[in-house]
Formats: structure tokens, sequence, C-alpha cells
């Protein structure tokens, strides 16, 4: 089988199922694991050049619909008859039947089950070490600092926090992903800020970024130096790495207990 991914959650999609060998191009923000390094890009993902796509034969196109735009490769796959299956996970359960369909399309279907319950274990493993949490926090998750993006009910991030033992500063919301302003966060007053700017590496933020904002000195996240900069690939992609970014601020948020 060739397979081909357009968006880096479905490359780790690949590469959790132990199919990543089966791929022979990526678009260019995928990233995990080291080992597609290699192969052929293709174009971002809300641009790919599907001439590449068609060179390259694929069996199997994994497509996405988790960024607003990707629908114009969907339906390039169509009109060039390029056999693909869309994937537009946006909760843990849409992550673990993923896993599932995109074995079975290529022909390891007890491959797709096993993961998805290895998924689903350690993800109950995970809620219920944190279920015991005496207090649940609220986290704001800033995607984007201006216009301010962050996510609302219909996400997983807010099944993440959760599974971490708090809540989801915007979990009242019920959309994927709102479209707010620093008065309203300033407002709700989160016990903590979360930042992971999609597309930019941790290292490029800094903490100044968020601390001289109007009013924002007074936000107990801030006087309390809870400002987490956290991996955007471990946040911003619906693949099974949300389970390492899980790990990671559930140890995180103990530290602050």
């Amino acid at each position: 089988m060739r397979v081909i991914s357009l968006c880096p959650s479905n490359t780790e999609i690949m590469a959790y199922l132990g199919l990543e060998h089966l791929l022979v191009g990526v678009d260019d923000f995928s990233d995990f694991p080291e080992s597609i390094n290699s192969l052929p890009r293709l174009g971002p993902d809300l641009s790919i050049n599907l001439d590449l796509v068609e060179d390259l034969q694929p069996d199997l196109v994994l497509a996405s619909l988790s960024v607003p735009g990707m629908e114009k490769n969907v339906e390039g796959l169509s009109a060039r008859g390029i056999p693909h299956i869309v994937l537009n996970p946006q909760t843990f359960k849409d992550i673990e039947a993923d896993l599932i369909v995109t074995a079975e399309r290529l022909g390891f279907a007890r491959k797709g089950h096993e993961a998805a319950k290895q998924f689903r274990d350690r993800l109950n493993r995970i809620r219920l070490e944190n279920s015991m949490n005496s207090r649940q926090p609220t986290l704001y998750w800033e995607w984007w600092p201006k216009p301010v993006f962050t996510p609302g009910r219909v996400n997983w991030l807010t099944e993440l926090s959760e599974a971490a033992g708090a809540v989801n500063l915007f979990s009242d919301v019920n959309l994927a992903s709102v479209q707010t302003d620093w008065d309203d966060v300033l407002r709700r007053d989160p016990d903590f800020i979360c930042l992971a700017w999609v597309g930019v590496r941790q290292e490029k933020v800094n903490r100044s970024q968020i601390t001289k904002r109007p009013g924002w000195s007074e936000l107990n996240a801030v006087k309390n130096e809870r400002i987490l900069i956290l991996e955007e690939e471990l946040y911003c992609r619906p693949s099974p790495r949300l389970l390492d970014g899980l790990e990671k601020l559930s140890q995180l948020l103990k530290e602050f207990e």
C-alpha cells in the first residue's frame, strides 16, 4: 500500500498504528515521527499540491477537515478520482474511531482495534489518576493571541482539561473554536493560562507577550505565575499524541498544588 497524509494529525495516526512505513508523501508541517523526514513534501496542509499527490500514485490518501480551508483538498481529490478518506476528529472518541477506520481501510483491522484499545485504556488510566483532585482549576487555552482564538466545549482540549482534573475556561461556549478578546478572558479570570499557539514553536513564545496586555497583571494566573507555555504539537493536533500532552499537563498542574 502507498499512503499519503495531508496533515500532521493523520501522519501521527499512522505512526501510532505502526504503519508509517507505508507513507510515501506527507504535508509540509508533518514532523513526527522522525522517520518521515525524508519523504516527499506536498505543500502546506491548507494548500496541498495535488499534482504531486497524483504523481506519487497513492492507494489511499488520508485527508482532513480538522482546519477550516482543507475542504479544497478533499474536493480536488474527488475531482481527480484519487482514493481517499476524510478524518475530522474533534473528540477522543473520534480519534479512537479514526484509528480503527484508517487501519481497516489499509487492511490491518486487528491492528486498528488493538491501537484503539491501547489509546482508550491509557486515557482511562490517566483520568482515574486525576479524578481524586480536590479542586478543579480553570484553564484558559490560547490557540492564537490576536485575534484571540480558544477552544470551546466541542473540542478535545475540553476533554483533555477534564481528564487532567481541570476545567476549560470556555467550555460553556458550544463551539469547537471560539473567537473572543482579552477583556473577556480578563473577566473570566482563569487559574492557569495555557499557551499553545498553532504553528509556533514553544521556544518562540515569551511570557511578556501575555503579562503586558492591558489589565492582565491583575489576573490570578499572572499574579500566581501560572502561565504554562506548552508544545503546540502536543495540544493543537487531534492525534493520539494528545495523551502525551495530557500526561505532561497533569504533572505540571500537580506541581502547583
